[in-house]
C-alpha cells in the first residue's frame, strides 16, 4: 500500500515539473520579448507549441484524476509496540489495482444494472457497519482491513496532594474608585489575562461596561439587493465531463491576455464536500522550491484520495433546472436530456411527478415554469407510490414558484386553463347546491333553536308553576296552622298569660326586599330591641331573644348582669343580685354566617338555621310558648309553624296592609279621629299635581305640605314644600279675601287659582322641594320615580310653630282586650320628621283625650284582623286662629316599637307601673335606712308610698368613633364622670349595647324625679360621651348635637310653661284672698 502512495507521489512530482518549466518558458519569452522590444520576432510558433503541451497535459491531468479518485485506501494498522516518527508514511498505489480501476473511467457505457450492481456496492462499502463490507473491499480491492487491538489502560499515577493555597492574592478595586462610578477603575495588564469574568466578578471592569472586541470578528458590510428579473447564468451540462477534474491553466498574474500565471488545479469534487488529506512533504518541498514570492495559488492541489460523501451523491448534484412553457414538456431540450441521464434508475416517478406538474400547469394557465431538477428528484424519492403530492408541494419544487403561487391563486385563474369551462359550471352548481342546501340548514337550525327555546322556556314555566303552586299550597298550609293556633291561643289566653310560659321575640323586619337592600346594617336595625329582654321581671316568664348578630361574650355576661338587678332593686342590696341566665337565653341563627350579604330579615335567617329551630324546639317543650316578633313576614309563619307555636300577632298581608301610609288613612277615616287635611294611593303625577292643587285651594292658612311615601319607615320617604314662594299664592289669598269663605268653597271661584296653581306647580317642586333624607333619595328625580311607583300619600304640616309629636304603643290581647302599655313625647335630630327618641310618659296632651282617640283606633284595627301590638304617631300643636289645642292622628305601625322595649327596661329597674291613662310612671318611694328625728309634739310625716318619676329614652344613638373604644373602657370613662344608675334612688342612666362588631351605635335611658331633670341628665350624658370619645381633629359622624339641641328645645319649653303655671296659681291664690 505504501508503494502505491510513493507511486502517485512521483506522478504528481512530475506534473508539477512540468507546470512550472512552462512557467519559466513563458516568463522566458515575455522577456525576451520586453528585451528586444525594437526588433520584430517571430514567437508565434513557440506559443503553439505551448498550448498544444498544455492540452495534452489537461488531457493526462483528468484520466490521472479519475483513476485516482475512484480508487480507494486505507490506513496501515496500528501496531501497539511500534515506534513513532514524524515522517508521514510514503505509499504507491499497485499497478494491478490501477489496471483493474482503469476501466471504470467509462462508466457511463455500461449498462443499467450493471451501474445499479455498482452502485448498490458502492454503498455497502460506504457503510463501515455493514457486514458485507470487509468482504466486498478483499474481493473488489484486495483489500484486508485490520483489527484493531484494544490498547490496555495504564493506571493513572497518583500525585502529591498540595496543601495551602495555590492562587496568590487578587487585586481589588480601590474605595476612590469603589464609590465614584464615573471614574474608571485601573486594570493591570496580567489580570487582563484572567479573563473578562474575572474581571467583572471583582469590579475590576464594571458590571454595566459595554463590552466589544477590537478588531471586530465580523464587519458589517451593505449587502447587495439583486433584482428579481436577474436571472443567474448556469453553463450547459452535458456527458460526463461534469464529473472530470478540470486543470485551468494562468500563465500571468496580470490582466493582460499573453501573461502566465501559476497554475491551479480545481476539481468539482471539493464543490461536492469531499476533502481529501494534506499533500505529501514531497510535493510541498518541490512546490516552495521553484514558486516565486509574489505568486499565491488560490486552492490547494487536487486530493488523491476522497473519503465517501455523507450524503447520496445525486442530492449534491447540478440543479438541472429546465423550463416548461403552457404546461408543455420539450423532450428534446438538453437540460431535460441530461437531467433525464442523470435520473435515468429513478427517472419513471419523476416522469409522473412532472406529468402531474404540467397538468397543474394547464390546469391553472402558466405561462411560464422554470423546474428544479433535484428538488422534482427528492420529491419523486419521498413521494409515495400511487399517491401524488398535493398541489402546494409540486409547486414547490418550481425556482419561479412564488410568481406561479400568486398566479395560481389569482380570482378566476383556475378557470382560464384547460377544463376551465367545465369546472366554472360545476363551481356555478356546487355554489347553488351548497346555497340552497345552507339555507336549508340554516332553517333548520333557526327552527331547532325555537323549537329548543320553546321547549325550555316551556319546561322552566311549568317548573316555575309548579314550583309556584307547592309555595303557594305551602304558604296556605302555613296560614291555616297560624288561624288555627291563633283560634287556640285566644281560647287560652287567661290561662296562658298567668301561667308558666315562654316568650319566643323575633325583632324582624320583614319589609320588602328592595326596602331592605336601602337599609344601611340591616342586622343593627333588628337588634335596637334587646330591651325585650326584660320581659323576664314577670317569674312566670323566660325569654328566647331571637338575636340577629352575634353577641360577644362580654355582652352577654352585661345582659345577664344587668337583668339580675332587678331583685337589687327591691330590696336595695347588691348581695341579692341573681343569675338570671337560667330565665333567658340568646341565640343567632347559623344561617348569618352564609347569608351575610343578601340583607334577609331575621324570620328568614331563622327558617334556613335547622339548627338553631332544634335547640328552641328543645328549649320549649312541654311549656306554654308564643311569638313575639316585629314587621311580621311569611317566613315568620313558616317558623311558627317549624316550631308548632301561636304568633301574637297579626297576619303578614292585613299587617302590611294597613301599616302602609295609605292604609293608615283608612284605619284613621273609619275610626274618625282626627287627621291632617290630604288625600292617599296617589300613583300617577297628573293626580298627584291635581290633589296638590286641590288642597292648597281648600285650606290656604297651611303652608307646608308632606309627601309620604307608602313603605318607607322612619321618616325615610318623606319630602316637604312650603306654598309661600309660590308667585301666585299672594294672588290667591287675595282672591280669598274678595270672595269670603263661604264663596271660596264654590268650584267656579277655586277655578283660576287652580289653573294657575296646576301651570306653576311642577316647576315649582322641582326646585322648592325639600328632602328629608338625602341619602336615600340624592335628588327629586329620584324621590318621585320611587313615590309614584309606591304610592303615597299629601298631608299637610300643622300650621304652628310649636309643635310636639307623641308615640303611643297600644296591645290588642288574643281575647279581644285592649290597653295602652306605653305612651311617650318625641325627641328629634336634625329635622322634626325624624324620631330619635321619646320622654315617658308623654306630657303634652289631655291623657283623656289621648286613650279615647288611641282606643278608638285601636278598635278599628281589632274589627280588621289585627292582633298583637301596634304603635300610634300623633301630633298636636296650638291653632293659630282658635288658639286652641289641636291633635291629629299621623301615622300607625302594626308592630312591636323601640319605645316600648326601652319601656320595660325603665320598668323592670325602676319597679314601677306605668299608667298611660293618667300618664304617670309611678315608683316605689326608696327605702330609708336612718330614721329622720322630730322634734316634741311634731307629728311623724308619713313618707309617699310612691312618687312620680319620667324617662328619657332613645335607640338610635350614633357615633362613628364609639367603635374606637371597647366597652369595658366605654363604661370605666362613664363612672369617672359620674354617669350611672343609682339603684336605692331608682334613678340614673342606663345602656342598651346593640352589637360588638362595629360599636357605633347604643341606646340610652336616663329616669329622673321631672321631666326636666331627666333631659338635662340626657343633654349631659351625650355631651360628656362626645367629649370624651372625640378630638378636635376628629369629631366623627354622630347624630348626639341634633339631639342636644331639640333637649335645649325642650327645655326653653318646658321652662316657659312652668313659669306660666307659676303665674297662673298665684294669680289664682291671690283672687282667693281677694274674695275672703
Amino acid at each position: 500500500m505504501a508503494d502505491i502512495i510513493r507511486k502517485k507521489d512521483d506522478l504528481g512530482n512530475i506534473i508539477i515539473k512540468v507546470q512550472e518549466d512552462l512557467c519559466h518558458l513563458k516568463e522566458n519569452i515575455s522577456r525576451i520579448t520586453i528585451e528586444r522590444s525594437g526588433e520584430v520576432i517571430d514567437i508565434q510558433a513557440l506559443e503553439t507549441a505551448i498550448q498544444r503541451t498544455e492540452n495534452g497535459l489537461r488531457k493526462h491531468a483528468e484520466e490521472y484524476l479519475n483513476t485516482v479518485n475512484n480508487q480507494i485506501l486505507t490506513l496501515p494498522s496500528i501496531d501497539e509496540n511500534a515506534g513513532r516518527t514524524d515522517q508521514p508514511g510514503k505509499w504507491k498505489p499497485k499497478s494491478e489495482a490501477v489496471r483493474d480501476r482503469w476501466p471504470l473511467v467509462a462508466a457511463a457505457h455500461l449498462s443499467p444494472g450493471e451501474q445499479h450492481k455498482h452502485a448498490t456496492n458502492m454503498k455497502i462499502m460506504y457503510d463501515a457497519s455493514n457486514p458485507s463490507n470487509r468482504a466486498l473491499l478483499n474481493e473488489k480491492y484486495g483489500v484486508q482491513m485490520p483489527r484493531l487491538n484494544r490498547r490496555k489502560e495504564e493506571p493513572a499515577q497518583l500525585q502529591k496532594i498540595s496543601r495551602g493555597p495555590t492562587v496568590g492574592n487578587l487585586s481589588v478595586v480601590p474605595a476612590a474608585f469603589r464609590n465614584n462610578p464615573y471614574l474608571v477603575p485601573p486594570v493591570p495588564e496580567n489580570e487582563g489575562k484572567k479573563g473578562m469574568a474575572s474581571l467583572l466578578e471583582r469590579g475590576l471592569v464594571p458590571s454595566a461596561a459595554h463590552i466589544s472586541i477590537v478588531p471586530p470578528p465580523v464587519r458589517l458590510r451593505t449587502m447587495p439587493l439583486h433584482s428579481r428579473d436577474e436571472k443567474h447564468a448556469t453553463a450547459p451540462t452535458g456527458g460526463i465531463s461534469g464529473n472530470l477534474a478540470g486543470l485551468h491553466l494562468y500563465l500571468s498574474s496580470s490582466a493582460e491576455p499573453n501573461s502566465i500565471d501559476p497554475i491551479l488545479i480545481s476539481t468539482r469534487l471539493a464543490q461536492k464536500g469531499i476533502h481529501a488529506p494534506p499533500p505529501s512533504v514531497v510535493s510541498k518541498k518541490s512546490a516552495s522550491k521553484h514558486r516565486r514570492p509574489p505568486i499565491q495559488p488560490n486552492t490547494e492541489l487536487v486530493p488523491y484520495n476522497p473519503q465517501p460523501p455523507p450524503v447520496t451523491p445525486s442530492l449534491h448534484g447540478p440543479d438541472y433546472c429546465f423550463t416548461l412553457c403552457d404546461g408543455l414538456i420539450d423532450y428534446r431540450a438538453p437540460d431535460l436530456l441530461a437531467f433525464k441521464q442523470h435520473y435515468c434508475l429513478s427517472w419513471g416517478g419523476i416522469l409522473s411527478l412532472l406529468e402531474s406538474l404540467t397538468e397543474l400547469l394547464k390546469e391553472y394557465a402558466v405561462p411560464v415554469a422554470i423546474v428544479h431538477g433535484q428538488r422534482l428528484a427528492e420529491l419523486a424519492m419521498g413521494s409515495e407510490l400511487d399517491i401524488p403530492p398535493a398541489p402546494e408541494y409540486l409547486v414547490s419544487v418550481l425556482e419561479n414558484y412564488v410568481d406561479v403561487c400568486e398566479l395560481m391563486h389569482r380570482p378566476g385563474q383556475r378557470y382560464k386553463g384547460v377544463g376551465g369551462v367545465g369546472m366554472a359550471a360545476v363551481k356555478i352548481q356546487s355554489s347553488w347546491r351548497r346555497h340552497r342546501v345552507r339555507a336549508a340548514y340554516l332553517e333548520y337550525r333557526r327552527q331547532k333553536w325555537a323549537a329548543g327555546a320553546i321547549a325550555i322556556s316551556w319546561l322552566l314555566h311549568a317548573q316555575m308553576v309548579r314550583m309556584k303552586k307547592a309555595l303557594k299550597g305551602s304558604h296556605q298550609r302555613h296560614l291555616e296552622n297560624f288561624r288555627s293556633r291563633a283560634k287556640h291561643l285566644a281560647a287560652n289566653w287567661n290561662h296562658i298569660r298567668t301561667s308558666r310560659r315562654t316568650i319566643i321575640h323575633i325583632p324582624s323586619l320583614g319589609y320588602s326586599q328592595p326596602l331592605r337592600f336601602s337599609v344601611n346594617d340591616l342586622d343593627i336595625q333588628q337588634n335596637l330591641q334587646m330591651g325585650r329582654l326584660c320581659d323576664i321581671q314577670d317569674p312566670s316568664v323566660d325569654v328566647i331573644y331571637v338575636c340577629p348578630v352575634k353577641q360577644s361574650v362580654e355582652v352577654q355576661q352585661y345582659y345577664s348582669r344587668l337583668l339580675g338587678l332587678h331583685k337589687v332593686v327591691d330590696s336595695g342590696l347588691l348581695e341579692d343580685a341573681a343569675d338570671m341566665q337560667d330565665r333567658f337565653k340568646i341565640l343567632t341563627p347559623e344561617a348569618m354566617e352564609s347569608f351575610q350579604t343578601h340583607n334577609m330579615c331575621l324570620s328568614t335567617l331563622l327558617k334556613y338555621s335547622p339548627q338553631t329551630i332544634k335547640r328552641i324546639k328543645n328549649l320549649i317543650k312541654g311549656k306554654h310558648a308564643y311569638v313575639v316578633g316585629g314587621v311580621l313576614h311569611k317566613d315568620d309563619l313558616a317558623v311558627a309553624d317549624l316550631l308548632n307555636v301561636p304568633i301574637l300577632g297579626s297576619e303578614p298581608e292585613v299587617a302590611h296592609l294597613y301599616s302602609t301610609k295609605s292604609g293608615n288613612k283608612r284605619i284613621f277615616a273609619s275610626a274618625g279621629v282626627p287627621t291632617p287635611p290630604g288625600e292617599y294611593d296617589i300613583y300617577s303625577l297628573q293626580q298627584m299635581h291635581e290633589v296638590v292643587s286641590q288642597l292648597i285651594i281648600d285650606n290656604l292658612n297651611i303652608r307646608r305640605w308632606l309627601l309620604k311615601m307608602d313603605s318607607e319607615f322612619g321618616g325615610r320617604g318623606t319630602a316637604h314644600f312650603d306654598i309661600s314662594h309660590m308667585k301666585c299664592y299672594s294672588w290667591m289669598l287675595k282672591e280669598y279675601r274678595r270672595y269670603g269663605p263661604e264663596e271660596w268653597r264654590k268650584k267656579w271661584a277655586q277655578e283660576p287659582a287652580l289653573l294657575k296653581i296646576l301651570e306653576e306647580l311642577p316647576e315649582y317642586l322641582s326646585q322648592h322641594g325639600k328632602l328629608v333624607n338625602k341619602k336615600r333619595f340624592p335628588s327629586w328625580k329620584k324621590f318621585l320615580e320611587t313615590f309614584l311607583s309606591q304610592g303615597g300619600v299629601v298631608e299637610a304640616c300643622p300650621p304652628s310653630e310649636s309643635i310636639t309629636n307623641l308615640t303611643v304603643d297600644m296591645l290588642i290581647e288574643p281575647n279581644g282586650e285592649m290597653s295602652m302599655v306605653s305612651c311617650g313625647d318625641q325627641i328629634h335630630t336634625g329635622t322634626p320628621l325624624e324620631c330619635c327618641g321619646t320622654s315617658v310618659p308623654q306630657s303634652s296632651v289631655d291623657p283623656d283625650i289621648l286613650h279615647s282617640t288611641c282606643m278608638r283606633i285601636t278598635a278599628a284595627c281589632k274589627s280588621r284582623g289585627v292582633m298583637g301590638y301596634l304603635s300610634i304617631d300623633l301630633v298636636t300643636f296650638i291653632h293659630p286662629h282658635t288658639l286652641e289645642q289641636q291633635v291629629w292622628t299621623t301615622d300607625l305601625d302594626l308592630c312591636y316599637s323601640d319605645q316600648l322595649s326601652m319601656t320595660q327596661l325603665m320598668l323592670l329597674m325602676t319597679r314601677g307601673r306605668l299608667d298611660c291613662r293618667s300618664s304617670q310612671l309611678e315608683v316605689p318611694a326608696p327605702a330609708r335606712d336612718v330614721k329622720q328625728p322630730r322634734r316634741h309634739g311634731e307629728e311623724a310625716a308619713t313618707p309617699p308610698t310612691v312618687t312620680s318619676h319620667y324617662a328619657v329614652m332613645s335607640t338610635q344613638l350614633r357615633h362613628t368613633n364609639l367603635a374606637m373604644v371597647h366597652y369595658s373602657v366605654f363604661f370605666q370613662m362613664c363612672k369617672a364622670q359620674g354617669v350611672g344608675f343609682d339603684i336605692k334612688e331608682r334613678q340614673g342612666t342606663l345602656f342598651i349595647l346593640h352589637d360588638s362588631h362595629k360599636r357605633q351605635s347604643l341606646g340610652m335611658i336616663t329616669i329622673g324625679e321631672d321631666l326636666q331633670g331627666a333631659l338635662m341628665t340626657f343633654a349631659r350624658n351625650l355631651s360628656i360621651i362626645h367629649q370624651e370619645i372625640s378630638a378636635p381633629n376628629m369629631q366623627g359622624e354622630t347624630n348626639f348635637k341634633g339631639i342636644i339641641n331639640d333637649i335645649e328645645g325642650i327645655l326653653g319649653v318646658t321652662i316657659e310653661n312652668q313659669a306660666r303655671s307659676a303665674e297662673e296659681r298665684l294669680r289664682v291664690h291671690q283672687k282667693k284672698k281677694k274674695f275672703v
